[in-house]
């Protein structure tokens, strides 16, 4: 009986499809399962058929609809694995299966596609360019070590044309993708032994034979990161219904040999923009340590509840819901795991509080002490200088650093802030309160003083914990190899955390990566987000020096993002209404559609002229069940860690983004007030790289000062 696979090329255009392909596309695989290959053959509903004129003879059609086929890769040396590599309209088809070819690389002995007609076409002109080219990009590597590597000749033929590595990312969409990433590797300074610790050794299987073996099944069955192998009916109905999720913890080649680098000899830090796959690369991370040892417990720990509920479900979903393995890993945020620390030790645990109540405290205390700041400025000086360097007494904060704070205090000024904090603090203790970041501090000292809980740990989303969150992670896990495994974008900073990472005994040097590849948006919407942030300098995730987003590229391609103002705010959630029926016209459903705005007033009027129109919908303030069907509304704050394949960002406008309200005044603190518009203009570039293939962007009235000068112009 045939075996079926998918490919992830397959899996990439899924969930894009129209509900009557995808009904055709589980009826052709279904006879997969129940036919034999000579009944496949045979079949006329299936009408499995080779391609005319195709650079891989294997390569085949089917039918899923009248205008939709199936590119299937069949097997023609006995073994009986059929592969699914695509679903497109019936010529583009045709056209895509006839440029392909598959092959097995010869190093990582994994199945590898490449577009053979392009390159065959591209390689001569850049030949031609090379004769004119001061020096070449692979000068210094020899043509037996890129073999060594697993280059194969038509792909050795393209690297030698290359000067540079603009050239090698021309080409990086028609070459084959071990044999891609060699190169990268290669292109930016790597040595071909770390190419080939990193790159080839971690995916060639252990037991590969001398020679490479190049039946089709052993080939797929070599190359579990892009393929997935359908064992029985059940499989395939699980792997139908949730096509989505199976490609959320999908591991990129790029994302790979940093998630399953056998050991690393301390801290490691992950950095790169949104879409690039921190997330999936420390849910895998999670898993090769998992299968390292049968013992020692892992934490795998975010920002915020929301956002800990994803990981916990794609992790179940990464180690194929297998429960003994999940009961070893706890994932939970930073302060909930704190929580439990202090009130495992301390009977009567305080009750934190959250911002709103701490911001009336403090204009408490201005008042009762008279004091000459504002309660604003207090409480940042508590966060930012207090607690940030954890300090106790006023003897420590005379002698403190206050970098990044923008106005200087002298010896009687920090005395007035010090009272004010010392009053802070005891009207909390009246009240019987606190806050996380004192539970956090808590937690820190009690995990200090005893043996730390777990083997490792595994941080997503670091760029908004708070130095006093760190404390309590350093504290968690002794420091030594395997630590710590931190993943994060300065980029994404949306909470006005700061921290430098070496002080709290966190060093990452010589185990830093980063990421460069978007595989959730389109370039088209990537380049324009990005612009979002051109204007200003982002601090490193680690607290020293700065970030950039320079080379951060999508290989896919879509429409322009909208950018558009109205007169009124009426008129702008009516156009909503318009856009949202269009995209539903076009194929997205409902779920796949994300509204979002800086506050949820203009999210209730959205929720009520969409409802209106007979458009089901879904307040977002957490984890969204499975199959809840209707468009996601939700905050700014509360898209992290969300994306859909259309997104409409609302009320984009001056005064609420940025809003004016969580501006630091500049004559108070001109360096928070720059602080403050930069966590705000990165609220807005989430919230815009939440989009997959379509975004929007609308305002009433006069456009926010974030947005590229051609809309204030226009």
């Amino acid at each position: 009986m045939p075996r079926l696979a998918f490919a992830q090329s397959f899996w990439n255009g899924y969930d894009t499809l129209e509900k009557p392909v995808r009904a055709g596309v589980r009826k052709a695989m279904e006879k997969f399962q129940a036919l034999s290959a000579a009944e496949l053959n045979a079949d006329k509903g299936l009408h499995l058929e080779s391609v005319e004129k195709a650079r891989d003879t294997r390569m085949r059609t089917i039918r899923i609809t009248d205008f939709w086929r199936g590119v299937v890769l069949a097997p023609d040396d006995g073994s009986d694995v059929f592969l699914l590599v695509k679903v497109l309209p019936h010529d583009d088809a045709y056209t895509w299966a006839a440029k392909r070819l598959y092959s097995a690389n010869s190093a990582t002995r994994a199945l590898e596609v490449r577009d053979a007609v392009a390159l065959d076409e591209l390689t001569p002109l850049y030949e031609t360019a090379a004769l004119r080219a001061p020096q070449l990009l692979f000068a210094k590597v020899s043509d037996g070590t890129l073999r060594e590597l697993g280059i194969d000749d038509q792909v050795l033929r393209a690297a030698r044309s290359l000067a540079d590595k603009q050239q090698l990312d021309a080409f990086a969409t028609l070459l084959p993708e071990d044999q891609l990433e060699v190169l990268q590797y290669l292109a930016e300074g790597f040595t071909p032994e770390e190419v080939y610790r990193d790159v080839v050794a971690v995916r060639r299987p252990a037991d590969a034979p001398a020679e490479p073996v190049e039946d089709l099944a052993t080939v797929i069955a070599n190359t579990t990161t892009r393929i997935r192998l359908v064992t029985g009916p059940q499989e395939l109905e699980e792997v139908l219904e949730k096509p989505f999720e199976a490609w959320r913890v999908f591991l990129h080649p790029s994302q790979r040999r940093v998630a399953y680098r056998a050991s690393y000899g301390g801290p490691v830090q992950v950095t790169g923009g949104p879409g690039t796959g921190k997330t999936v690369a420390a849910l895998h991370r999670v898993k090769h340590l998992l299968g390292r040892s049968t013992d020692g417990r892992i934490l795998l720990t975010t920002y915020t509840n929301a956002l800990a509920s994803g990981l916990r479900d794609m992790l179940l979903l990464l180690l194929d819901e297998d429960e003994e393995a999940l009961a070893r890993v706890d994932v939970t945020t930073v302060d909930a795991f704190a929580n439990g620390v202090v009130r495992s030790k301390v009977a009567a645990a305080l009750k934190p509080i959250g911002d709103r109540e701490q911001r009336q405290l403090w204009e408490k205390v201005v008042k009762q002490l008279d004091l000459p700041f504002t309660a604003q400025f207090l409480a940042q000086e508590y966060r930012h200088v207090v607690l940030g360097q954890d300090l106790r007494d006023l003897d420590a904060y005379l002698g403190a650093s206050r970098r990044g704070r923008g106005i200087g205090l002298g010896p009687a000024r920090r005395r007035e802030v010090w009272s004010g904090v010392e009053n802070f603090e005891q009207l909390l203790r009246d009240r019987g309160e606190t806050t996380h970041l004192r539970i956090c501090a808590r937690a820190a000292e009690i995990l200090a003083a005893g043996p730390a809980p777990y083997a490792h740990v595994v941080v997503d989303e670091a760029q908004d914990l708070h130095p006093t969150q760190w404390r309590v992670l350093r504290a968690a896990v002794h420091s030594g190899p395997d630590d710590l495994f931190v993943t994060g974008d300065p980029h994404q900073r949306i909470y006005d955390s700061r921290v430098s990472l070496g002080s709290l005994g966190i060093a990452t040097a010589g185990r830093s990566f980063r990421l460069r590849v978007n595989y959730r948006s389109t370039e088209e919407i990537l380049t324009w987000a990005a612009g979002l942030l051109a204007p200003v300098t982002v601090d490193s995730l680690e607290g020293e020096g700065t970030d950039s987003l320079t080379g951060y590229r999508s290989l896919l391609h879509g429409g322009l993002p909208l950018s558009q103002g109205y007169a009124t705010r009426a008129k702008e959630t009516e156009a909503l209404v318009d856009r949202v029926r269009s995209w539903v016209a076009e194929g997205i459903a409902p779920h796949e559609i994300g509204v979002c705005a800086r506050f949820n007033l203009s999210l209730d009027a959205a929720k009520e002229r969409l409802r209106a129109a007979g458009i089901p919908v879904v307040r977002v303030k957490g984890q969204v069940p499975h199959g809840t069907e209707g468009v996601r509304l939700a905050t700014m704050h509360a898209m992290k860690g969300l994306e859909f394949r259309a997104v409409s960002v609302l009320g984009v406008g001056e005064g609420a983004v940025p809003f004016a309200r969580e501006i630091t005044a500049r004559e108070s603190d001109p360096l928070q007030h720059e602080a403050d518009l930069l966590r705000e203009r990165c609220l807005l570039f989430v919230a815009c790289t939440r989009a997959r293939e379509a975004l929007a962007v609308t305002w009433s009235a006069a456009p926010s000062p974030f947005l590229p000068s051609s809309v204030h112009s226009g």
